[in-house]
């Protein structure tokens, strides 16, 4: 298998070797945690193209490189998934070096009263209800600014009232009523008041796989939950008025009997039981240096296609020759060489015709 360390503009080395798959969102291979190409890589490779996945720059998940491991007091996905399924709150805490803070979180379709006024209890009060982009545009609720300079960027929409069946709406049943229509398939956008006290956020397409923050951890453990993807979040607050660090967070889960969960095993389990990547086109290439056979990638989670070039027989008895190709507009298409002299899209065609 290929697993290459890609540097921008740098040429990767010639290897021979048995095969060539190629994966896709944040993984982990020699220390080093690898996250989604944002298309800066385009790949020429031989090699045995069996389950095809995008090549990526390393992006490391938190500053310090993999996140830590599971620690004992923690749930994992498959109980915190149970828990939406039924009903209940769960607390899922992000990353130390994010902003290290942890959300109640909850299934929308499944939200009463009862639940939004423990959140309303034991957090910051703001209650936000992530959902997909074509969600919120189906109820035409736009963003609430045109540049969104906030220091994690999460997208918060106008904010709305369910117009049916509530008074002011900010009572614990009102807001529950809000919820709930803005998880039903049957809302349409004339059922809101705007502004409102309920907030949505717009999910980046790809969930935590793209985006490790709460609002796409939430979608992605509503899906994953079989419930429809829109969850309800509120960050979790110390008696004192103070955001909950993880240490707090455990005891407070403890506390009230609650499974606690992290974003990175989310990542950890999305990566473990999904296949991101799918061939899009096969075929033969005539091309100045012989016949290639072109396969062609498509990233689910932002949509880049990735092209592979493969020379002659995969599954002869000698090991093909394989090579990552970095884009460059300059070098490839003018051959005009930069101060690394890496190889220009011809020379690697060359080298693999000749092979």
């Amino acid at each position: 298998m290929l697993c290459c360390r890609l540097l921008p503009r740098q040429a990767a080395p010639w290897r021979h070797i048995s095969g060539a798959a190629i994966s896709a969102g944040p993984y982990q291979r020699g220390g080093s945690w690898y996250a989604p190409c944002a298309g800066e890589c385009s790949g020429i490779l031989t090699g045995r193209i069996t389950r095809p996945r995008t090549m990526s720059k390393i992006l490391p998940l938190t500053g310090k490189g993999a996140p830590a491991p599971q620690a004992p007091a923690l749930n994992s996905v498959a109980e915190i998934l149970a828990e939406l399924r039924a009903g209940r709150l769960v607390v899922i805490m992000d990353d130390e070096d994010r902003e290290n803070e942890g959300d109640l979180i909850m299934a929308a379709e499944r939200v009463t009263p009862e639940a939004v006024a423990f959140m309303i209890r034991h957090t910051s009060g703001i209650i936000c209800v992530p959902m997909e982009e074509q969600h919120l545009a189906r109820l035409e609720l736009p963003q609430m600014v045109p540049v969104n300079d906030q220091q994690q960027r999460t997208a918060f929409t106008v904010s709305v009232d369910v117009r049916a069946g509530t008074t002011t709406g900010v009572s614990s049943a009102d807001r529950a009523a809000t919820i709930r229509a803005l998880a039903a398939e049957a809302s349409v956008a004339g059922d809101f008041a705007r502004p409102g006290h309920i907030f949505p956020l717009r999910s980046r397409r790809g969930g935590v796989l793209v985006r490790a923050g709460h609002t796409e951890a939430a979608v992605d453990l509503c899906r994953l939950a079989g419930l429809k993807p829109v969850g309800v979040l509120c960050e979790v607050m110390n008696e004192d008025g103070s955001m909950a660090r993880r240490p707090q967070l455990e005891e407070f889960a403890r506390r009230h009997r609650l499974k606690i969960g992290t974003i990175a095993d989310l990542i950890r389990h999305r990566l473990r039981t999904e296949r991101s990547v799918e061939r899009i086109c096969e075929h033969s290439v005539q091309t100045e240096l012989g016949e290639f056979r072109l396969y062609a990638y498509q990233d689910r989670a932002n949509l880049e296609v990735h092209v592979a070039l493969a020379r002659g027989r995969l599954d002869g008895p000698q090991t093909p020759l394989v090579r990552v190709h970095l884009a460059d507009t300059l070098r490839d298409l003018f051959g005009i060489q930069g101060a690394t002299r890496a190889w220009t899209l011809r020379a690697a065609l060359q080298r693999i015709a000749e092979a």
